[in-house]
């Protein structure tokens, strides 16, 4: 089994506030002869509509020396884990979760900016000490 990344907690913490259950922890999803461990799979029930909700969620400290080296790795392990859930479980959407003040320093700087929108990364920002969802952004 993978490590667990320092804020799994606090990010679990976050999204059963938000009303989440947690399902899975980890989420193991199968490609081929490969298998790959997504740090969670959780899910909303919709009562408006009866239906639910379902993601996954890879969870990121960004504490290396470099973030945008962080980043590379995390971008490339995103881009992977999508594919891998888009033949097993499509209705699953896969976010990368980001403690607020990585998204504040990195997520503004040109180079993640236009990656997250060329590469339609879904970010799940989160306060690590409050263990509090700061913001969705599909």
């Amino acid at each position: 089994m993978p490590a667990r990344d320092l804020f799994h907690d606090a990010v679990v913490h976050a999204l059963q506030k938000d009303g989440w259950t947690i399902t899975d922890d980890p989420l193991t999803v199968r490609y081929g002869q490969d298998r790959v461990a997504i740090d969670l799979g959780a899910e909303k029930i919709l009562a408006a509509v009866r239906d639910r909700e379902k993601i996954a969620v890879e969870i990121k400290s960004f504490l290396g020396e470099s973030e945008l080296f962080d980043y590379h790795a995390a971008l490339g392990q995103f881009l992977n884990y999508r594919l891998a859930l888009q033949g097993t479980e499509p209705d699953r959407i896969l976010y990368l979760a980001v403690p607020k003040e990585t998204y504040k320093s990195l997520f503004s700087r040109d180079l993640a900016e236009a990656s997250v929108q060329q590469y339609q990364v879904k970010l799940l920002i989160y306060d690590p000490e409050e263990e509090v969802i700061v913001q969705w952004r599909p």
